[in-house]
């Protein structure tokens, strides 16, 4: 297997306005063992931003992986709202998407897996349990290393 340079890693995208759960997403996500470059938002118009390459601040490469995690509720923008900008975009639509959110009300999981997300992750009330989803998703982020050392580049169609 091929070794990873630090280039190729997948950048984990961060999109929680709650500093608290922003906090224990990074820390848990190190605690897995998960490395990865980490970039945090707190709003969607500054994950748009970003995705879309746009304004003053940091902007996405375009041949670089990334992973999104994605709270759904957060100011001036739903995830879903989100989802839409995001999916249909040609480069953009390759970008994994994880929801991580409060609730769990099955319509609103059934709008994200239709708008493509690829994940749907309740976050736990009770710590422990956050962490161990937390956990699982640092898992999660080793297998998709382990798919870019063996020269899958998390894309769609042969067009990568």
């Amino acid at each position: 297997m091929k070794e990873l340079a630090s280039t190729e890693l997948v950048t984990i995208l961060i999109a929680e306005d709650d500093d608290g759960h922003a906090f224990l997403i990074q820390e848990n996500l190190r605690a897995a063992g998960v490395s990865n470059p980490i970039i945090r938002f707190q709003d969607r118009v500054e994950t748009l931003n970003f995705l879309h390459k746009k304004g003053d601040g940091l902007q996405r490469e375009s041949m670089k992986p990334y992973l999104l995690l994605l709270d759904i509720k957060m100011p001036r923008l739903h995830g879903n709202q989100t989802l839409k900008t995001v999916k249909p975009h040609s480069e953009l639509m390759k970008i994994p998407v994880i929801m991580l959110t409060t609730t769990d009300n099955p319509r609103e999981v059934e709008e994200c897996y239709k708008l493509g997300c690829n994940c749907y992750l309740t976050k736990p009330v009770h710590f422990g349990q956050f962490a161990e989803v937390l956990n699982r998703l640092g898992l999660f982020i080793s297998i998709l290393k382990i798919a870019l050392a063996n020269g899958d580049k998390g894309g769609h169609g042969k067009d990568n």
